[in-house]
């Protein structure tokens, strides 16, 4: 967000006209489901002609029905087929076939009720036949504390693996599997299935780490030293000398056009106690938070307060970013607390004891935002913010709504009006878990607390007493400070520490390894990660519980594949009881230095929360660092693992789509997105299947099972104003995909878009005011 300043009047009250058209052919039959076992079903393709090939699938028990998907045959697009039963064996025919016909193919299918997916499967006419599926390792590859057994298994019937120990590629004369294999010591477990008549299988690997879980962090200070860039105050410290500490701080991070693309970074914290008099005005890179375990031991008589700071702003708040607050109580001083802020500037575990005013004094727009696990006494008020999202919160009254407002297990919500006006409201978050936080216990040690998980949440964690959870310790955490590198942190990492980053910026020459189950990573001031030479800033192995708070990947200035990796490809793991969270984490490429990365984030993982983040392709900055040859970035957000939850996606500029799901059964609530500015024409930017431009959420067309709510996409092609896009949201044609609540806006009428989602939903119309859609299909 950067340079739209139309004047509030314009938008104020504006509710566009609905356009409720829609395309919904349903091609596919059923609602998706679980992933399919191997043990469930052998399948099988064949050829029947020099033009036809018979597709068959036979379940282990009966089945009320079995449904063939494919792609490939020329011409065509995707295919859902209700395949026919022939004595438990269900059978497909697909014509129109050549020689070297590639066909990609799986199956739905029903077992007791409910829906399963099997894996894809490939099939080339009048070639090898099909390809075998690549073996699965169960336990997944990770670190265990003690020795495992390993089963491999294919989902191709009659296939027999071959695999190897010692990391080298499997061959069809490797050592052949006969039953589990013990894995008493760290190897990786390479694999390949082969089947007569049909292609091998690619390798598939799983790494196994032995005994590292019970690897002892080095003790670490349980008080320890967290370097120049953490303000810790005192109840007992002078009101003057707090306040002076705060305002050099806010002085120095205060201007939008000199201190956004800053290297320095802060963090204030409050020990428990009450402090009268205190004005904590919050700029760029600075973290406030309360240091007692529940909001309510830190209490502010006074303000902690954002709003448009300087002149240049122009009574805006459009650039307001990077900035939080945290575990505070706050009386405020004049009834109100204001945080006009736009992306990535949380609003985290608060108690206000008054109003909270979500837009700058001067009434212009603001482009937020965020609030979780936070109490207003009185009254939340938006008024000219273009967007908010607030999950597991309490509001004494909700007023205002310009696109999207959305909430969800907030009490004292507004009612789910969308979209006149345009509100959405969920009774209850499915599933969330509140970020780890810094506190001090009764002795005056530091420890981390680590909330619990909670399902389909309605308010504040803290709401009826302390939050529920666990803690560690601060000697179990290695505090990453200026000096740091990669090198060290990753030796902290192997020796089973969490990290505990201090503000700052620290650049990697290598990936960040986050391999250990339950590994905190948490930060505070905004510590940014800049990969050099092309690294990948972290990797997430695919084990349980890892959490990642308040972090920035910066791109460096050679391409990443990926900023932060989730998982490896093709993981499998349940994580439902104990998912891997992505809270207030941050991605940009541009706007600093000249960045450059293909995907900021990458999700393999399942079950992974993406708790707030913003993924941002910069518009603007310092000078040489942005621009449509400069910062370079395909996509935001790549979402492969299946039940993976989104709450807070922000998403912005990417030059191909936005956001890619491909993971079935994902969920999203809220999402906001501006396509990029700096478009330069229309044939260089069309999406594969030949349309105007790039959706900015894409669900993949394999997915059978997606729903999301409170959906807005915005325009501004500012520097091409005839460029088109043709809808925001591409989604496959299934009754399992249901979107909820969509905006679309062309901001200042610089460009179209010209439906909503797919085919459904009218062009943007002149003025700024928005394009809605209720539901889809």
């Amino acid at each position: 967000m950067n340079r739209i300043f139309v004047q509030p009047e314009r938008r104020k009250g504006v509710r566009g006209a609905l356009a409720l058209g829609l395309s919904a052919l349903l091609i596919a039959a059923g609602i998706g489901g679980a992933t399919a076992a191997a043990a469930d079903y052998s399948q099988s393709a064949a050829s029947l002609n020099a033009t036809q090939a018979q597709f068959s699938f036979t379940p282990a028990s009966p089945a009320r029905y079995v449904d063939i998907h494919y792609t490939g045959v020329p011409g065509v697009g995707q295919q859902n087929v209700r395949m026919t039963d022939n004595g438990g064996t269900w059978r497909h025919t697909v014509g129109s076939l050549s020689a070297g016909t590639v066909l990609d193919y799986w199956f739905t299918y029903e077992k007791n009720g409910p829906q399963y997916d099997t894996p894809h499967f490939t099939y080339t006419h009048g070639g090898s036949g099909t390809t075998v599926a690549s073996p699965t390792f169960d336990p997944p590859g990770g670190s265990y504390p003690s020795a495992r057994s390993v089963t491999l298994s294919s989902a191709t019937s009659g296939a027999t693996i071959r695999y190897t120990v010692d990391g080298s590629t499997p061959t069809a004369s490797s050592t052949v599997y006969t039953g589990p294999i013990t894995v008493s010591a760290s190897s990786t477990i390479s694999a390949i299935a082969l089947k007569s008549g049909s292609a091998n299988s690619p390798v598939a690997s799983a790494s196994y780490t032995i005994g590292s879980t019970q690897a002892t962090c080095p003790a670490q200070a349980e008080v320890p030293d967290f370097g120049p860039n953490v303000r810790i105050f005192d109840p007992g410290m002078s009101a003057a000398s707090i306040q002076s500490r705060l305002d050099a701080d806010f002085n120095a991070q205060k201007d939008t056009l000199t201190a956004q693309f800053t290297e320095r970074r802060y963090a204030h914290l409050f020990k428990p106690g009450v402090y009268n008099g205190i004005h904590d005005n919050v700029g760029y890179y600075t973290s406030v938070a309360g240091l007692g375990q529940n909001p309510g031991d830190v209490v502010i008589n006074g303000d902690v307060t954002v709003d448009a700071f300087n002149e240049s702003d122009k009574g805006v708040a459009l650039q307001n970013f990077w900035r939080s607050a945290e575990n505070l109580a706050v009386v405020p001083s004049s009834g109100s607390t204001r945080w006009a802020v736009a992306q990535a500037a949380p609003f985290r575990r608060m108690d206000i004891r008054g109003g909270l005013q979500l837009y700058p004094a001067s009434y212009g727009f603001a482009s937020g935002g965020y609030t979780a696990d936070t109490k207003v006494s009185g009254q939340a008020a938006s008024i000219s913010q273009q967007q908010w999202y607030t999950r597991d919160s309490s509001y004494g009254s909700w007023d205002g709504g310009v696109w999207n407002m959305v909430f969800s297990g907030t009490s004292g919500a507004p009612a789910n009006t969308f979209p006149n006006p345009p509100e959405t409201t969920l009774g209850t978050t499915p599933v969330s878990r509140d970020v780890p936080y810094l506190y001090l216990d009764g002795s005056g040690k530091y420890r981390v607390f680590l909330p619990s998980l909670r399902t389909n949440a309605s308010g504040p964690s803290w709401a009826n007493g302390s939050t529920q959870g666990s803690s560690l310790p601060m000697s179990q955490f290695y505090v990453v400070k200026a000096g740091d590198t990669a090198s060290s942190i990753n030796t902290a990492l192997s020796q089973g520490c969490n990290l505990f980053f201090t503000p700052g910026v620290y650049h990697l020459n290598q990936t960040l390894n986050v391999t250990k189950a339950n590994t905190v990573v948490l930060g505070v001031g905004y510590p940014t990660l800049v990969p050099d030479n092309g690294v990948d800033a972290m990797k997430v192995a695919d084990v349980d519980g890892v959490r990642l708070k308040g972090l920035l990947f910066d791109a460096g200035t050679t391409n990443s594949q990926s900023l932060l990796t989730v998982g490896q490809a093709g993981s499998t793991a349940n994580h439902a009881a104990n998912p891997t969270t992505l809270q207030d984490v941050f991605f940009r490429i541009g706007g600093q230095i000249a960045g450059k990365a293909t995907n900021s984030l990458i999700v393999n993982s399942r079950d992974t929360i993406i708790d707030h983040i913003w993924a941002w392709r910069a518009d603007h900055g310092n000078a040489g660092t942005y621009g449509w040859t400069i910062n370079t970035g395909d996509t935001g957000v790549v979402v492969n693992g299946d039940n993976v939850l989104a709450t807070g996606l922000f998403v912005e500029h990417y030059q191909k789509y936005q956001v890619i799901w491909n993971g079935q059964n994902g969920r999203t609530i809220f999402f906001q997105n501006e396509i990029p500015y700096d478009v330069p024409d229309q044939a260089g930017w069309k999406s594969p299947n030949g349309l105007n431009g790039y959706a900015a959420y894409k669900v993949g067309d394999n997915v059978t099972t997606h729903e999301a709510w409170g959906l807005g996409s915005y325009c501004f092609f500012n520097d091409n104003p005839s460029v088109n896009l043709y809808h925001a949201f591409e989604v496959p044609n299934r009754s399992g995909v249901r979107f909820h609540n969509l905006v679309t806006v062309s901001l200042n009428y610089k460009g179209t878009i010209t439906h909503v989602i797919n085919d459904a939903g009218a062009v943007t119309p002149p003025d700024t005011r928005p394009s809605n859609l209720v539901s889809y299909p």
